[in-house]
This record gives C-alpha cells, sequence and structure tokens, in this order.
C-alpha cells in the first residue's frame, strides 16, 4: 500500500499544475492538440488477506469438579444453552476432553484464561486447553 501512495506522491511531483488540460483553451498551442500528455496509470498490488488460523478449546476431564459446574462455564463463557452445555459436559466426562468452540487464537486465549481463573476462583481443578485446529 505504501509503494502506491509513493507513485502517487511521485507522479504529482513531477507533474506541474498547468500539466492536464482542463484549463486555458481546450490543448497546447503547439497544435497536435493534446497528443504530448503522457496518461498514467496507478496500479495497486493486490494483497492478500491470510485467514487467521483457528484454536480449539477443551475442557479436561477430572475427578474433582462437579459437572453442575461444568455446565455453568459451559454457558456462561461459551454462551452455550442447558442442553448443549449438558451434552458438551458428558461427552468430557465419557471421553476424557471435549470441545467447547472454535476461535481465532485471541479469542480463544482469553476463554481459556477465563475459564481456568474461574475455576481457581471457585476451587475447582478443572483444565482448559487450547489446540491449533
Amino acid at each position: 500500500m505504501w509503494e502506491a501512495i509513493e507513485l502517487i506522491d511521485t507522479l504529482s511531483a513531477t507533474q506541474g499544475p498547468n500539466d492536464d488540460d482542463r484549463g486555458g483553451g481546450g490543448g497546447s498551442d503547439d497544435g497536435d492538440n493534446g497528443s504530448d500528455n503522457d496518461t498514467n496509470v496507478i496500479v495497486k498490488p493486490k494483497t492478500k488477506v491470510k485467514k487467521p488460523s483457528l484454536y480449539r478449546v477443551l475442557l479436561l476431564n477430572d475427578d474433582f469438579t462437579p459437572m453442575e459446574f461444568v455446565v455453568e462455564v459451559l454457558a456462561r463463557f461459551f454462551q452455550m444453552n442447558l442442553e448443549s452445555a449438558t451434552q458438551v459436559m458428558l461427552h468430557v466426562h465419557q471421553n476424557g476432553v471435549g470441545e467447547c468452540g472454535i476461535y481465532t487464537y485471541e479469542v480463544a486465549e482469553t476463554k481459556v484464561t477465563q475459564v481456568m481463573d474461574h475455576a481457581r476462583k471457585n476451587q475447582h481443578p478443572l483444565q482448559c486447553v487450547m489446540e491449533k485446529k
């Protein structure tokens, strides 16, 4: 993007205020009807936007955190309804790990921190981690 701005600045500096044919009677006085005017085309470089990497936020099973607390965490931090939160909680309980959601790095990191802080505040050993999808 900066290259295009520098190119515009360079072109502006090389053209004087009277280099265009907007004023003064319709062209130059040398009889060629303005054919010596160069047309400059500015091509913007196409920037490819890379999609951000996605991360899975996972809850890990333990033998001490109450199931009701896990459901509350899923509802509170992952906006799940009671039915969805219960299904994920049961999946975590039966399989040892369960996916809470898929987010960009910053959002996933924030969710993990929020869950871990909330679990520690309530004296539960619940573990929440993230992994690249």
